[in-house]
Order: structure tokens, then sequence, then C-alpha cells
């Protein structure tokens, strides 16, 4: 029993030197860190301070990665919203010409009905601004890849 009291003091021992090291160690690198501040305040003007500057590129470096994602879900649900709506203004469109073929009413064309040339319209303009975003080298391109063509613009121009 007295050999396993000795080997834990040992052991608490080397423990706590170790924590002392440490706090130490600790210690120093704030005294470091408080000189070179201090040293960067009197030699650079405060919005040239290089600790600063890369206190502020890690920061953003962090929040973009998390902007990208959050920008590729919003224009994921963006684009999943034009799809839908784009299917059902098409079948409402097919089924209102239906219903007026079955009852003699003449059929409206695409250039008689506002809603849905309106809806074409914004989807065109959509996808010229993108194109023109990213020039002429993606102009074969679905109209469903827009967003990621646009997404890839902006990230590309930043």
């Amino acid at each position: 029993m007295g050999h396993r009291n000795h080997e834990e003091q040992n052991h608490h021992q080397a423990a706590d030197s170790l924590a002392n090291l440490f706090t130490k160690a600790n210690h120093d690198l704030l005294v470091v860190q408080y000189r070179l501040e201090k040293e960067f305040q009197q030699i650079y003007p405060d919005n040239a301070n290089p600790m600063k500057l890369v206190s502020r590129i890690k920061k953003i470096q962090e929040e973009l990665s998390s902007l990208t994602e959050q920008c590729r879900e919003l224009l994921s649900a963006k684009q999943d919203l034009i799809d839908k709506a784009r299917t059902t203004l098409v079948g409402n469109r097919n089924l209102l010409q239906r219903m007026q073929a079955s009852t003699g009413i003449p059929r409206t064309r695409d250039s008689d009905d506002p809603a849905f040339n309106n809806f074409n319209q914004i989807i065109d303009e959509w996808t010229v601004q993108v194109r023109s975003r990213i020039g002429d080298e993606m102009q074969e391109s679905d109209s469903e890849d827009i967003n990621k063509l646009l997404f890839s613009a902006i990230v590309q121009s930043n």
C-alpha cells in the first residue's frame, strides 16, 4: 500500500509540474503577444497593423465558406421554386386550353396570355443577366443550370 501511495504522489507531482509548465508557457506567450501588439501599434497605423489584418483575414475566410454554402442552398431553393412555378404555370395553362377547347371557346394564344408572357420574360431576363456575367462560353447551358452559372460567376469575380 505504501508503494502505491508513493506512486500516486509521484504521479500527481509530475502532473502538477506539467500543469505549471503549461501555465508558465501560456503566460510567456501572452507576454510576447502583448509586446508584439504594442510594437505594432507604435510602428503601424491602426488600419495597417499586420496582426489585425491577419485576424480579419482569418475571420473572413471562416465566414466565406459558410456564406458560400448558404448561397448554394439559396440558389438551389430558388431554382426549385422556378422549376415548380414553371411546371405549375405550364400545367395550368395547358389545362385551361383543354377546357377552352372542350367548351368551344377559342384557345388563348401565348401572345394573349400576360401571366405566361411575364413569367417567360422574367426567366429570359434572368438567363441573359447570368450569361452576360459569365461571357459567351456557357451559351449552350440549360436554363436549369443558370443558378450554378451565376454562382460560379460571382465567386470567380470576387
